[in-house]
């Protein structure tokens, strides 16, 4: 009798710890599932457009539009636009509502509202003028409000609102900031993985 009673603790025991691991279970993935759905998303990179910052396959960390509002030149996004259908971009802001861009394509210097932009983070220049190719924009450009003007940080490779069918990007198509690299692409030259490229980018 004893051990019967010894086996029927046991047993309500563990049914009390499976329950409890259960329950905690369930928080996790709750909690789990909230993030991810309302404060940051996982995006992986398609191309080489913003080389050398970001890698063909670069899985990315964004802070989700939900939180990200105040759109600032230099972040990082990724954005729906409707020439591209279904596929999100990502590139760098360069100007936000109100603010002037213009391009030296002869020099590959971009000025907003009349500063030249210190770019250490560009591939090349900016020497691609889409207007060669009959779908350029005719510079200087103002920034309408609620759009931004954004470029590839490889300027030569990149369609972004230099070229007309994307232009000037509404801020409503934002999907969220770019936070981190949480997995490395490989490289545009040497083909090989960067595993110290993990982290926060600028």
């Amino acid at each position: 009798m004893e051990g019967a009673a010894a086996d029927g603790q046991r047993s309500s025991r563990l049914t009390r710890e499976l329950y409890t691991l259960l329950h905690d279970l369930v928080y996790i993935l709750t909690a789990v599932t909230i993030l991810f759905v309302f404060a940051v998303r996982l995006v992986g990179v398609d191309g080489d457009s913003m080389y050398p910052t970001l890698h063909n396959r670069d899985y990315l960390l964004l802070l989700s539009n939900v939180f990200y509002r105040n759109v600032e030149a230099g972040d990082i996004v990724v954005m729906n636009v409707p020439f591209y259908e279904d596929e999100p971009i990502v590139k760098r802001v360069i100007a936000t509502e109100g603010q002037t861009v213009d391009i030296d394509f002869d020099a590959g210097v971009v000025y907003v509202d009349g500063v030249a932009l210190e770019e250490s983070y560009v591939a090349s220049p900016t020497y691609l003028d889409y207007a060669d190719l009959g779908q350029g924009l005719d510079y200087p450009v103002t920034v309408p409000e609620g759009h931004i003007f954004v470029l590839g940080d490889n300027r030569n490779a990149s369609a972004d609102s230099r070229f007309a069918p994307v232009g000037m990007v509404d801020e409503r198509d934002v999907l969220g900031k770019v936070l981190l690299v949480l997995l490395p692409g490989t490289d545009a030259v040497t083909g090989a993985r960067d595993w110290g490229r993990i982290g926060g980018v600028a």
